[in-house]
């Protein structure tokens, strides 16, 4: 067992070390996994593995579904559909204190069910609501703190592309974990509004009101939202329903997307392009990633670490939940240091098998949907967290003149919030898994 655990940690050490020399992270997957598959079984057994395992991995029709969702978030972003939900939220809060925050906060909900991207839904508010918050005076740090938080609910709002990765790496059902993202989403949203409440209350200074807006300005705003709010519902109901596969439902959303922008000319052909030409490097990204984790794991799997760890944890009599508050802290203190998606991707082979072998009162695949569910949110926290926080970053580049300190003292409040939704998701499984109880 020894030299079995040596391996793995030499192999860990050494992709944390290339990572905090900031190597790309599939490379660095990849390279470290190739290196210790070839140390264990030899050079020719390497090869062989690397002659199959791309092609079946990039085969597999379920991954289609990731491009197809960024595009969708593309398209969305492209298109205005971004601005046009935060110009609604704020005729309709604008005029109450802290009230554009929280119109920020609900529009990227709304902008969340389109997107599927946590950095892509900060960007786009980056640039479509911080103008609006400096004109109204809000305190810079509580802004882009709040456009840091309100950017993870493109992932925590169905579709969301780290649930997908999820799904494929533990072999769930794509549907029924955005069925239990759904409850703990909206639960994240309303706490952040509330969160903006109890701020404001303490410091109006921090969130002064807008000024009203006349009816008809305000009728106007919501008759521009109906084409984004329908492509939401039918892309989300869609799949709840089980009128559509996620693959399905993604390609719905991303036609009915281009139409809209076309129908309404806020979509170019210059803007398709653009938005072409993301989609596949982010695509392409992500794909690079998970090559470079299934390489990793497949060492990790002939080094019998991950078997070894779920049986020394089962040995040591712990608790099943006492397990799961461990690891979820391990995921929260690895997330503020390393990217979410490559976080995962690393993880989930040692992970995974611990928990389901759990008795948590539940069936195998339903303690899997809630585990899921549970490193969502920790993804979540991780992106706003410091010392990096991925989110903080990706406002910090749009609003140059607010140094980053500022925006993490900014993200604080929400922060509390998040490990308050945690806990009672940790403590109350129901919250993950009643929809998918009721709907399947």
């Amino acid at each position: 067992m020894g030299d079995e655990i040596f391996q793995a940690g030499i192999g860990f050490a050494v992709l944390l070390g290339l990572i905090v020399v900031r190597a790309p992270i599939g490379l660095s997957m990849l390279l470290v996994g190739a290196a210790g598959y070839q140390h264990i079984v030899g050079f020719p057994a390497l090869m062989n593995y690397l002659k199959t395992t791309p092609y079946h991995l990039f085969a597999n029709y379920t991954l289609s579904v990731i491009p197809l969702f960024v595009l969708m978030g593309a398209l969305a972003e492209r298109g205005g559909l971004a601005r046009d939900l935060f110009s609604a939220a704020g005729a309709l809060f604008g005029r109450f204190r802290g009230g554009m925050a929280m119109s920020v906060i609900g529009a990227c909900a709304a902008f969340g069910a389109v997107c599927g991207s946590s950095v892509a839904t900060t960007a786009t508010f980056g640039r479509a609501a911080l103008p609006e918050l400096r004109r109204y005076n809000y305190d810079p740090g509580f802004a882009t703190g709040t456009i840091a938080v309100g950017g993870t609910l493109g992932i925590l709002i169905p579709p969301s592309v780290i649930l997908v990765v999820y799904a494929i790496s533990t072999e769930q059902n794509i549907a029924k974990l955005f069925m239990a993202a759904l409850i703990p989403g909206l639960m994240a949203t309303a706490f952040y509004i509330f969160a903006i409440w109890m701020v404001v209350r303490r410091n109006p200074v921090l969130g002064p009101a807008a000024a009203r807006v006349s009816a008809a300005e305000r009728n106007a705003s919501l008759l521009r939202v109906i084409p984004v709010l329908l492509i939401a519902v039918t892309v989300v109901g869609g799949i709840y329903g089980g009128v559509f596969t996620p693959t399905e439902s993604a390609a719905v959303g991303v036609i009915a997307t281009l139409v809209v922008g076309l129908a309404r000319r806020t979509l170019s052909w210059d803007e398709i392009k653009l938005a072409l030409l993301n989609t596949a490097e982010t695509s392409a990204m992500i794909f690079v990633i998970l090559l470079g984790a299934e390489v990793f794991n497949a060492f990790l799997a002939l080094t019998q670490a991950p078997d070894l760890l779920a049986q020394w944890v089962t040995e040591q009599n712990l608790p099943p939940y006492g397990v799961v508050v461990v690891l979820l802290l391990f995921y929260i203190i690895l997330g503020a240091v390393m990217d979410e998606l490559a976080m995962i991707l690393l993880t989930l082979p040692v992970f995974f098998p611990v928990v389901t072998a759990l008795d948590f009162g539940m069936t195998t695949d339903e303690t899997a949907i809630w585990f899921g569910i549970l490193v969502l949110i920790v993804v979540g926290i991780g992106l706003t967290a410091p010392p990096i926080g991925l989110n903080v970053f990706v406002v910090s580049a749009v609003a140059r003149d607010v140094p980053i300190a500022r925006t993490y003292r900014g993200v604080l409040p929400y922060l509390a919030t998040d490990v308050i939704r945690l806990t009672l998701c940790v403590a109350f499984p129901a919250l993950s898994l009643w929809l998918v109880r009721l709907l399947t």
